[in-house]
């Protein structure tokens, strides 16, 4: 696909990795779609040529069916959805410290799946089905995650990420004789306000000296891989780990 033809939605983009993602690409591409959910930011938003906000809870698959119904019906449609939405959550499986109940909470678990996993096959399952009504070619990009290898006391968040590649394999297959593509990539540690909020600086240097190439990742280059993934039309079912080398 060329990239001046790419009409694209991108989840999560009133801030963060996606706003970073929206406002860039829309310099390059025909036109932007930001959903988010938090109203406020999207209002907070300067105006920016190309991008049409759209307030949307992705995790009510009603709401995101009406929302992908008026793109394609309204707003002359998309090609691209990138899947960017989503929480970072740290949490033990059991926690002995933890008083009055030691296990994983089950609430937390619920949250991290609802906005990690069951909204992107909202997003994904919507999204297809107006683009094979319109006969039209697209992809979608799923945002995984380093943790999909697992990794220690984030059992939601990883199982989430994981499942979200698994996803990435399965809708490449089903969707490949309609046209459309599926991919995923995979960052590990990237240099990002979401990144030091959740990790102190203490885990962050320790990471960092666990890359090879010693440095945490910079989004201009989590921009080039979704740019590639975009023009490249053989790029398909896979997982494009961006994680500088990192194994955990």
């Amino acid at each position: 696909m060329n990239l001046s033809d790419a009409r694209i939605i991108v989840t999560g983009g009133a801030r963060g990795i996606g706003n970073f993602l929206a406002t860039h690409l829309a310099t390059q591409v025909a036109h932007v779609f930001i959903i988010d959910n938090n109203k406020e930011l999207l209002d907070a938003l300067s105006p920016v040529p190309n991008i049409t906000a759209l307030h949307c809870d992705i995790t009510n698959p009603e709401t995101v069916q009406v929302t992908l119904q008026k793109i394609f019906k309204e707003q002359g449609g998309a090609n691209v959805c990138i899947n960017n939405a989503g929480i970072i959550h740290s949490e033990p499986l059991i926690n002995l410290l933890s008083r009055p109940d030691k296990k994983h909470n089950l609430v937390n678990w619920q949250r991290v799946i609802d906005v990690n996993l069951n909204a992107v096959f909202y997003m994904g399952v919507n999204f297809a089905d107006q683009l094979i009504s319109s006969k039209g070619k697209g992809l979608i990009i799923n945002i995984s995650s380093i943790a999909a290898q697992g990794n220690v006391g984030q059992s939601a968040y990883s199982a989430s990420k994981a499942a979200v590649e698994a996803l990435t394999k399965t809708w490449s297959k089903e969707l490949g004789m309609f046209k459309i593509r599926c991919a995923c990539i995979a960052p590990g540690f990237f240099d990002t306000p979401s990144t030091r909020e959740s990790v102190n600086e203490h885990m962050l240097d320790k990471w960092k000296k666990n890359v090879p190439l010693a440095k945490l990742g910079d989004l201009t280059e989590l921009l080039s891989a979704a740019k590639f993934i975009i023009e490249n039309e053989y790029f398909n079912g896979k997982i494009l780990a961006l994680d500088g080398g990192l194994t955990i």
